[in-house]
């Protein structure tokens, strides 16, 4: 070989790995040096502004680094793509959410400690409006009563993700949020451990949440959302409560939805009168008349897996507790837990069919492709919300098909 071609070789291998290392993603140590130049230089002066003081911000973040294993993060040099797996169960299969083992040891559980606090809850219903069932029912679900083990720093995982996750200005918004927890003195930086998502205490609040919806059972003195069941309790329910429980009503019925009935009804935004829902057919599923209360309220049409699972007709307080979660199937998993715990043992009456196990990747590509076709999907987020369901109801309508209101292998294939 000449020199050169040696040469050229040589250059083009220089330029080649010149080129991979401007395009990788930086080094860990690389990356820990930029947060910390984001801790001082942009988020400090942010903090110092909103009051809080230097001696808490460096004991907050003395010691942290970015943890690069947790989900969702953008690293430097890397683009934001929708992933394949999801990290929130409420992202899988409808059915296998309420898979038995899950829902049958918060009933348990709730039913335990409903006996146990019977005094308490009493009194938090009577403040708040909030039945015990369903406090009981979220508290059992988000930390399994308080046994939940946080594993993570909170201002580990909120800094993280203010400083690289998809939705840094959220996380931006949390982490202020933390700090001034602890610049008010409501939480030493040693108790803010917190889930994966920055979540803390038994309820697993938000911190804006905990600022805004933490109170003391017995009105006064500072909330203890780590330690105190009465006001992990009491806090639930003003969160509720905040959000427009409405004192006296349910969270819904189950109901079949005849064939003549449009699974794209579905939706929050499309309420009838529930003596509406029943001219059109639609019945509880055990067989009894909707209460005459219950019949010029308003209620809106449930089908978390559109036709291949059950339907229900819910009301204004299954999108209070969505407001907690922002899940049909979490909504749907506290209701129907609380059920249990209050009224015994009852699965549902309709049963799931065989859907879900789609990447979200796929899904996100089927949103896509609606939206292109003018549709309103909510947004292309791999998540198959009311407003998917009901565009692909629509669309399958429209192009000769059998409306399913969920998404499938072939749909994903079909809409291409």
């Amino acid at each position: 070989m000449n020199p050169a071609s040696l040469k050229s070789i040589l250059a083009v291998v220089l330029f080649t790995v010149a080129a991979a290392m401007i395009a990788a993603p930086a080094s860990a140590g690389k990356i820990d040096d930029q947060f910390s130049a984001w801790l001082q230089n942009d988020l400090w002066p942010e903090a110092k502004a909103k009051g809080i003081s230097k001696q808490t911000f460096d004991a907050a973040f003395n010691g942290i680094k970015p943890n690069l294993k947790l989900p969702d993060l953008v690293l430097p040099g890397e683009k934001a793509t929708t992933p394949q797996k999801q990290h929130q169960a409420e992202f899988g299969s409808p059915g296998a959410y309420f898979a038995e083992k899950t829902i049958g040891a918060v009933v348990a559980g709730g039913r335990t400690r409903a006996a146990a606090n019977a005094g308490i809850l009493t009194a938090i219903e009577k403040r708040f409006g909030v039945p015990g069932e369903i406090l009981l029912a979220i508290w059992g679900r988000e930390t399994g009563f308080g046994a939940a083990r946080m594993p993570y720093d909170a201002f580990e995982v909120l800094g993280t993700k203010a400083f690289m996750s998809t939705k840094k200005e959220f996380y931006r918004t949390e982490l202020l949020a933390a700090l001034d927890i602890v610049q008010r003195g409501l939480a030493p930086v040693g108790a803010m451990k917190s889930s994966w998502a920055g979540a803390l205490g038994q309820p697993q609040f938000m911190p804006t949440s905990f600022l805004k919806h933490a109170v003391a059972y017995n009105g006064g003195g500072q909330a203890d959302i780590w330690n105190s069941v009465p006001d992990t309790l009491a806090s639930i329910a003003n969160y509720l409560d905040h959000y427009g429980w409405v004192k006296g009503r349910g969270w819904g019925f189950e109901v079949t939805v005849p064939s003549a009935v449009s699974c794209s009804l579905e939706g929050p935004d499309q309420g009838k009168k529930i003596a509406q829902w029943a001219a059109m057919g639609i019945k509880r599923v055990d067989g009894k008349p909707f209460p005459a209360s219950e019949l010029k309220a308003e209620g809106f049409l449930l089908m978390p897996a559109g036709r291949s699972g059950p339907a229900f007709v819910v009301t204004p307080n299954f999108y209070v507790i969505k407001e907690y979660n922002n899940s049909d199937l979490y909504g749907l998993f506290i209701a129907h837990a609380a059920d249990r715990i209050a009224h015994g043992d009852s699965n549902f009456s309709g049963k799931w069919g065989a859907v879900g196990g789609l990447y979200r990747s796929d899904v996100a590509a089927l949103q896509r492709s609606l939206e292109a076709k003018g549709y309103d999907v909510g947004s292309a987020d791999g998540l198959p919300g009311f407003k998917t369901r009901r565009s692909i109801g629509i669309w399958q309508a429209k192009n000769g098909r059998a409306a399913t209101c969920f998404p499938d292998a072939d749909l994903v294939t079909a809409l291409k």
